[in-house]
């Protein structure tokens, strides 16, 4: 007996405890009255100097008239409706709905939701107490600090002060405007992660991407998929990329490729730096710029390039083991400077250039365009200008002076050289047959040489040459080779491809990605056995209704997160 005293006892402090965890809706209200016949079980609540009143479990609710259904603890609230949650979360309305079982809440009608940071206006919102959790389908708006925020489908998170936007979502700030298919805002810090096709627009550029980070607030993002910075008449394109609004800064990591649309030059390599205020390009790894000319393309291969100011008005230097390839022509040295408006190309240290079979060498080459044609048109070797030609079977062809001038033709192709000034040359004289006749050894003040198909068709010496031809007997192998000669032809570029020949393998860096969005359950999950059901049978909503709606939506994150892998 004693031990079915102790159970009733505890059963019945169960059941108490039970009762008061479930805690009913309490109600105050100036004019009370039933309506049996046309709202059967309900109270009809309406204002006369103060608002009608409910509270339940953390939340108040005031509005101008209300039909609460006191067994099912659920009302409906009309006209002038304010939700309010402590002292974060306030929910306007003129009509809304709450079930005190479910703590499940509907508002429509000019619908606006504030917290401390942002607010959210929309015509119809559901809101899920027990989760935290607030949703809406039929389009939004969230004002923060910063920005506006619109969306077809809205889903905000309480706890993690997160929104989830999905399809035309449109960010609007005073200096951007960002396009996405999916964004995850976090209203505390103002980050937002984009996935899908998205694009931020500001007056001097354009990002692209298909996956990417950006603060709102600080105007700085990064991006990992298909990603690209329009600034005006260059495109950056790489496998990640740094952007910095304020400061017009983009930088780039792994296969980049800046484009000048306006001259049609590229540069490719796997770091690059954008200064879009300074018309200037830093890029390094592997890094190459191709400009072309007329119907031709230049190539300059350097450790590192930078180039800067603007359209036609470019000035590109390359640093470090810089080389050269075009159709015909190609060339190394230690650094190289071009200055577009001139067409001046200055290549410094140790500098080679070879045309066709010819290598010229000198302390310093510059190589000129025709500003206007921007063809190749002539070049120039100061001091210790030395030109080697392998001779068709055996020896070399040489031709030294203190400064050398050269003329290209329409091929690219050396057609004349100019030495001057202690100009000295050694020549293999072959008949028809290629036979060689002898070899000349040149001394004069300065020497004119022309060609024809690469090869030498005519010289000039001016000024009291000194020399004469030698049968090949008569000049000793060690004497067939002028002072300061040096062959460099196993260095020669002959494709394109030689430009980064024998350099060391390039590891490149691993990207750190951004990872897709979380997969949710759905606002409208289906209840467990023996849970209340979402909705009142005496609301506006229905199951049927809900559950159709339910399934669009899972449908479209899946196909979202499917398009972001």
């Amino acid at each position: 007996m004693k031990n079915l005293q102790v159970y009733i006892f505890f059963a019945f402090t169960f059941f108490a405890l039970q009762l008061q965890a479930q805690k009913k809706i309490d109600y105050d209200s100036e004019r009370t009255i039933k309506n049996e016949e046309k709202y059967p079980g309900a109270l009809i609540f309406s204002k006369v100097n103060k608002q009608v009143y409910f509270t339940h479990e953390g939340i108040e609710v005031w509005c101008d008239q209300a039909i609460f259904y006191q067994k099912d603890d659920f009302f409906k609230a009309f006209g002038n409706v304010r939700m309010q949650q402590g002292d974060t979360v306030t929910l306007t309305s003129k009509y809304a709905e709450y079930d005190g079982n479910t703590q499940f809440a509907f508002a429509s009608n000019n619908v606006k939701l504030s917290t401390p940071s942002n607010t959210l206006t929309t015509d119809t919102l559901f809101f899920d107490r027990k989760k935290q959790e607030s949703f809406y389908r039929s389009g939004g708006t969230v004002k923060d600090t910063a920005s506006t925020i619109k969306s077809v489908i809205g889903r905000y998170f309480m706890q993690d002060e997160k929104y989830s936007f999905v399809n035309d979502v449109v960010v609007t700030n005073k200096d951007y405007i960002i396009n996405s298919q999916q964004l995850d805002f976090y209203t505390n810090t103002g980050h937002a992660y984009l996935y899908g096709p998205s694009t931020i627009t500001s007056e001097n550029s354009k990002v692209y991407c298909e996956r990417g980070f950006y603060d709102t607030r600080n105007d700085k993002g990064y991006f990992v998929k298909n990603s690209t910075v329009y600034y005006e008449n260059r495109k950056l394109e790489g496998d990640s990329i740094f952007f910095d609004q304020t400061n017009s800064f983009a930088s780039a990591t792994n296969n980049i490729k800046v484009t000048d649309t306006a001259n049609s030059s590229v540069v490719k390599g796997h770091y690059a730096e954008v200064f879009r205020a300074k018309d200037s390009v830093f890029i390094t790894k592997r890094a190459v710029a191709s400009m072309k000319q007329e119907q031709d393309s230049i190539h300059i291969h350097s450790d590192t390039l930078m180039i800067t100011g603007k359209t036609k008005k470019r000035v590109i230097r390359g640093f470090y083991d810089t080389r050269i390839y075009k159709t015909n022509m190609s060339g190394k040295c230690d650094s190289i400077h071009i200055d577009e408006p001139s067409g001046l190309t200055q290549m410094l240290g140790k500098p080679v250039v070879w045309s066709g079979n010819n290598q010229l060498t000198g302390d310093t080459i510059h190589l000129l365009n025709d500003t206007i044609t921007d063809k190749l048109d002539s070049l120039k070797v100061f001091y210790d200008a030395f030109m080697i030609q392998k001779d068709s079977i055996k020896g070399f062809n040489q031709v030294k002076g203190k400064e050398m001038y050269g003329l290209f033709n329409e091929e690219n192709e050396l057609s004349e050289a100019n030495f001057i000034k202690n100009t000295e040359t050694i020549y293999y004289s072959r008949d028809e047959e290629k036979n060689l006749i002898g070899i000349d050894k040149m001394l004069s003040s300065s020497i004119k040489i022309l060609f024809e198909d690469r090869a030498v068709t005519n010289i000039y010496y001016y000024n009291n040459p000194e020399g004469d031809m030698m049968l090949p007997e008569n000049f000793p192998e060690n004497a067939r080779k002028l002072r300061g000669f040096n062959w460099r032809g196993d260095e020669q570029l002959t494709k394109k491809s030689d430009l980064f020949l024998n350099e060391p393998p390039l590891k490149l860096p691993k990207i750190k990605g951004i990872p897709l969005p979380e997969e949710e359950d759905t606002f409208f999950d289906e209840k467990k056995e023996g849970d209340d059901p979402l909705l009142n049978e005496k609301s506006r909503l229905t199951p049927e209704k809900l559950q159709h709606q339910s399934k669009e939506n899972e449908e479209e994150k899946t196909t979202l997160q499917l398009k972001n892998k």
